[in-house]
């Protein structure tokens, strides 16, 4: 009796499929957004609306900017206090054209002090006036008590200057009398005051005033026409 041999290929020869199952998985694959789908355009919508709320509110921030420095420069520009503005109207040294006449020296003069602001007052306190020859004073006089000058306002100050007030010897009076025969004898006259400026119920700080007035006298101690009704410079500390 014969026995039977099954024949059995070797392992080398499987069917893959058969040394390793087969796995399957039902993972589904991520849908991925297109450049065309409604979630895209939607959110593109959003982007640009608030593009445009951020760029109006910008437009409508400088606008107001703007239109507020304008304001702010017309108001600096229409409420920016003038200085006072002093004119020497007349100036003369009596007795001059005599040799011994310091004995009866007087010096006379005649100031204007003009407020051209149209809404702006000054609060002046007191005027006083200073004569110098070659930067020595040798006078000094009470021209004004305080007082308030309206604006659109001229004042006049008037001064005179002897016995104590004006300090001028023999010598000094012989100076003047050369300068004079060389040319004008030139003097200075300071006029200073203590100011406030007013501006409807609002008042500044205090300025100290000062305004300096070149003045040259003839033979006779009057003053010349060169000199007359001359704009003096003024400034403050």
């Amino acid at each position: 009796m014969k026995a039977s041999v099954e024949f059995v290929p070797p392992i080398s020869e499987m069917n893959d499929f058969e040394r390793f199952p087969a796995r399957t998985t039902c993972q589904e694959a991520p849908v991925i957004e297109g450049p065309h789908t409604g979630r895209y355009y939607a959110h593109r919508v959003r982007e640009s609306l608030t593009a445009r709320v951020t760029r109006l509110i910008c437009a409508i921030f400088l606008t107001i900017l703007f239109f507020s420095g304008i304001v702010a420069f017309l108001l600096l520009v229409s409420l920016r206090p003038h200085r006072p503005r002093i004119h020497i109207r007349d100036f003369s040294v009596r007795g001059l054209g005599q040799a011994n006449g310091y004995e009866n020296a007087q010096i006379i003069f005649n100031v204007t002090a003009r407020n051209s602001n149209h809404r702006i007052g000054f609060h002046c306190g007191y005027m006083e006036g200073s004569v110098y020859y070659k930067d020595q004073q040798i006078g000094y006089t009470l021209l004004l008590d305080p007082f308030y000058q309206e604006p659109k306002n001229t004042t006049i100050m008037y001064g005179v200057l002897s016995g104590t007030a004006l300090t001028v010897n023999s010598q000094r009076w012989m100076e003047f009398l050369n300068d004079r025969m060389l040319g004008p004898a030139i003097f200075r006259l300071e006029i200073t005051s203590n100011i406030k400026f007013k501006v409807s119920t609002w008042d500044s700080k205090h300025h100290q005033l000062h305004a300096n007035c070149i003045v040259g006298v003839g033979m006779v101690g009057s003053i010349l026409p060169s000199y007359k009704n001359k704009k003096c410079p003024v400034y403050f500390t």
